[in-house]
């Protein structure tokens, strides 16, 4: 057989495909070189922050317990406190006159059990507004970390696809190793020799170099990633930041409880349940994994977290999980103003299919979730619809706001009831702190687990023993957000999408088609009886959850007359409200009795008047009641709280209305925003005024709005309506 290849080019090819393979194979493991600088940069913070408290203690400290040691040839060495100490060895303070060998080890000794104190409280502290050449490390390091791995996954996948095939083609060239060897092969070893120099070639003219060369380019360029993009991807990312720092270097945020204060027994068995989030569509802190790991392996429990944890999140992660395990019913049974929030969050965060079952068409809606599964959200009152067929079980049923079941003996309760019968699974939420009310628990945990209740009715006199918290640990589980949430950024944003009763969707619809603008945007608070305001109840709803978290609450609206209803809706929970005729004195008396007033008071404030100038971090929650057409007014307004000197998480909650000029000007900014990011030049990236909705764009939404009630008009009175 006719050789197409010289034995120069079979040694050739084969150090070629060698360079590749040893190039993949350092790419395959890079995301290890990366990991480790991370760890490196957490230390050299976590030093630099202990020789800060060091350097606080002088060396006269050693010898406080009189032990002897001449501490003035440490001072005449210049070495005046424990910072100084810490950096140095044994043998180092050994070679000082006057120091011996035992006691250069007593004196390291001594040191070392301060430093293991003063470790335990080091934290860390990410945020944009402060940053040092220490945290400039650590999120550099973890830009690239996120980026090896990535570059290591890639490396991985092509070594995997080509390497077996390569290797047996370098055996088959393997060969034909000179002259006379290739002269005495068999016809059929010599065609396979060709074959795989054929090959090789192919391969190595390929995509295969192409790619390997296109992934050592990316490796080159981890190098040259630079601390402004990295801090930019933390903005846009912080909780893939935050879980990588909890992954390589656990309790630096200051949280060292990895259990989240589940008993450890029970812990143990937590920690191994399988949790599949395959089709969730955004990355869990790690404590929300491990709650809803707990959910799935306790199968009937009560989340009670505090507001602003993401008990929602939690509770589509484990739907999903099941949905992965062919599950395919769930059933959400939530207060009616947060429907929309609820089927807006799963469609968001997941790929599971949503049947919001209510208002007229409720049981079409509960007989096509019957027939082809997804996540069936209702409200309490809507549940007496639920007839379903005697044989039908369900894979999940969660209750939202649980509290509005704690007594047994009302409709709600017993409707609920009847439904969780059906349910594999049983998920209970609520943000308010049931412990504090024994018997409504008890009651909540009788349908989740009658056994534990029975057991608990016995000893409620010590709701506050260690008996009773592991007797309700394998049924109730809460976390504070001061325990988990122990780093920035503490600004948690929300919205509040609310349904409108026909009352105020009348006077919503008259004011639009009378080319009333602003009352328009005044959706919801234009109505004379805020009774029938969803805004308004759903704001009741938050004050209340505040309350009960010992928070105070700023109420923004952009309207003087929405404010002074609001005020005369909550009466003397209410502080008198901020509007643009108060003289500045008069405005600080105001805040000043706010600060010194108790949990769940509340100050409504024009934005315009109350969104600048003003310092007011003893609030922690902040209601805006309509979408502001310059979004700055807003972050000026949320920065009244958030800033320098608040100590609590603040949560921001935006009241909006579907399928009204709430939803149209919010998806425009979101729209603008989106362009704004993307090609904005980072100079001009503060000036947030140019992602205003104009008079012109609001005339155009207004129009748009006019078009669609027209038509729905139209539709309405053909129909007989």
């Amino acid at each position: 057989m006719k050789r197409t290849f010289s034995f120069d080019d079979v040694k050739k090819i084969s150090l070629r495909h060698q360079e590749i393979k040893s190039i993949l194979s350092e790419i395959g493991q890079i995301d290890k070189k990366y990991r480790k600088n991370v760890e490196k940069a957490a230390d050299e913070y976590i030093n630099s922050e202990i020789i800060r408290v060091l350097k606080d203690i002088p060396v006269d400290e050693l010898n406080k317990d009189k032990l002897g040691i001449r501490v003035k040839a440490l001072r005449d060495e210049g070495i005046l406190t424990y910072g100084e100490i810490f950096v140095l060895s044994a043998s180092r303070l050994e070679d000082i006159r006057g120091i011996s060998g035992e006691a250069a080890y007593l004196i390291k000794e001594i040191v070392d059990k301060v430093v293991k104190e003063v470790k335990k409280d080091v934290k860390l502290n990410l945020s944009i507004d402060k940053k040092t050449g220490f945290t400039n490390k650590i999120v550099l390091a973890i830009s690239q970390y996120h980026r090896a791995k990535e570059l290591a996954i890639e490396g991985r996948k092509l070594f995997d696809n080509y390497n077996t095939n390569i290797d047996n083609a370098i055996n088959d060239i393997s060969l034909a190793k000179g002259f006379f060897h290739w002269l005495f092969l068999s016809g059929d070893k010599k065609q396979r020799a060709v074959n795989a120099y054929d090959f090789l070639i192919k391969t190595a003219d390929g995509e295969y170099e192409e790619k390997s060369n296109e992934l050592l380019e990316k490796k080159s360029e981890l190098e040259y990633f630079s601390i402004e993009n990295a801090w930019d991807e933390f903005e846009k990312h912080p909780i893939k930041y935050i879980n990588t720092v909890e992954d390589i270097v656990p309790g630096l945020f200051g949280n060292n409880d990895t259990v989240y204060g589940l008993p450890q027994n029970l812990a143990n068995e937590v920690i191994g349940e399988e949790f599949n989030s395959e089709g969730l569509l955004c990355e869990l802190r790690r404590y929300q994994e491990w709650g809803v790991r707990y959910i799935l392996h306790q199968g009937r429990v009560l989340l009670g977290d505090e507001m602003g944890l993401g008990k929602t999140i939690q509770a589509i992660a484990s739907m999903v999980s099941l949905k992965n395990n062919n599950a395919t019913h769930f059933l959400v049974i939530c207060p009616a103003s947060v429907i929309i929030n609820w089927c807006r969050e799963i469609e968001k965060f997941s790929k599971l299919r949503v049947v919001k079952v209510h208002s007229a068409l409720r049981e079409l809606a509960v007989e096509d979730w019957i027939n082809n599964g997804g996540v069936a959200v209702t409200n309490y009152e809507s549940t007496s619809y639920f007839n379903l067929p005697e044989s039908f079980c369900y894979d999940m049923l969660v209750v939202d706001e649980a509290h509005y079941i704690k007594n047994p003996e009302t409709k709600r309760a017993s409707n609920t009831r009847i439904l969780a019968e059906s349910a594999k699974y049983l998920l209970f939420m609520t943000g308010t702190a049931i412990e504090n009310r024994v018997n409504e628990m008890i009651n909540l945990i009788d349908i989740l687990q009658p056994k534990i209740a029975k057991k608990l009715q016995g000893i409620t006199m010590l709701a506050s023993a260690p008996k009773f918290r592991k007797e309700i640990a394998s049924v109730y589980y809460r976390r504070k957000r001061e325990d988990v949430l122990t780093e920035l950024p503490d600004l948690l944003e929300n919205e509040e999408w609310c349904r409108m009763g026909i009352e105020e969707e009348l006077e919503y619809e008259n004011a639009v088609m009378d080319k009333n603008y602003q009352k328009a945007r005044r959706v919801s608070w234009n109505i004379d009886n805020l009774k029938y305001s969803s805004k308004a109840n759903r704001m009741l709803e938050i004050i209340e959850e505040a309350k009960d978290e010992g928070r105070k609450i700023i109420i923004f609206s952009f309207y003087l007359d929405t404010i002074n209803k609001i005020t005369k809706l909550l009466g003397n929970i209410c502080s008198e409200p901020i509007n643009g005729s108060l003289p500045p004195a008069r405005r600080q008396e105001i805040i000043d009795e706010f600060n010194n007033a108790p949990a769940g008071q509340v100050l409504p404030a024009q934005i315009i008047a109350g969104g600048t100038g003003l310092n007011i971090q003893s609030a922690s929650v902040v209601i805006i009641c309509e979408p502001q057409l310059k979004p700055s007014i807003e972050k000026q307004a949320i920065s009244r709280a958030y800033r320098m000197g608040q100590v609590r998480n603040v949560l921001v909650y935006r009241l909006l209305c579907e399928n009204t000029i709430d939803e149209r000007i919010t998806e425009l900014l979101e729209k603008k925003q989106g362009i704004f990011d993307a090609f904005a030049d980072k100079s001009v990236a503060a000036n947030m005024d140019k992602l205003e909705v104009d008079n012109q764009v609001f005339n155009y939404i207004m129009q748009k709005e006019i078009e669609r009630i027209n038509k729905k008009r139209v539709l309405l009175t053909k129909g007989g309506v």
